[in-house]
Parts: C-alpha cells; structure tokens; sequence
C-alpha cells in the first residue's frame, strides 16, 4: 500500500477555484483509477492560509504508476491547475496498517 500526500498553496483570491477544481475534476478523477483504495481531500480552516491536502491510498506502486506515470515522485499537474497554485508538494509512505475509529 502506497500513501501519497499532495499539498497545494493556492492564491488566496482564487481558493474558491481550486475547491471547484477538486470536486469536480481531481477527486473524481483520482476515485476513478484502478488501485486506488482511497482519495480524501483537506480543506483550508476559516483564517488560515489557502492550503489544501489530498490524501491517496494506492494499492501499490505499480498501480500509481499506471495512473501518474513513471515520474511518480513529482506531482502529477492537470491544465486546470496552472494559475491557482503558488507551490506543491508530495509525499510518499508504506502503508503498514489502517485504523477505522
């Protein structure tokens, strides 16, 4: 099981655009691809800065290749993305276990 964790700082001014953009687009594209187990995605707190978080479970590396490419360790960037986001950034985790509370 593969954890990966994308983080997106987003111009303030167009936060709304880049929540739009997650639910209409990445998250169901994320939630359409064969291996992934999980897809949730964080929004920012009311006051803090525009930062969003996107956290995928996939059931192993070959399946997130499958859908990002070969380039796995960078973020995969839609068009639809290009304007709104100030900086990225990604990372990668075994899965060992998961705990439903």
């Amino acid at each position: 099981m593969i954890i990966r964790v994308f983080r997106a700082q987003i111009h303030p001014d167009r936060a709304g655009e880049f929540e739009r953009f997650l639910r209409e687009t990445a998250l169901p594209l994320v939630r359409a691809q064969e291996g992934c187990l999980s897809v949730t995605a964080g929004l920012p707190l009311p006051g803090g800065p525009a930062e969003f978080c996107i956290v995928m479970v996939w059931r192993d590396l070959d399946a997130l290749r499958a859908f990002v490419g070969e380039d796995w360790q960078h973020p995969h960037v839609l068009p639809e993305e290009e304007g709104l986001v100030v900086a990225r950034e990604l990372s990668h985790y075994r899965g060992i276990d998961s705990i439903v509370i």
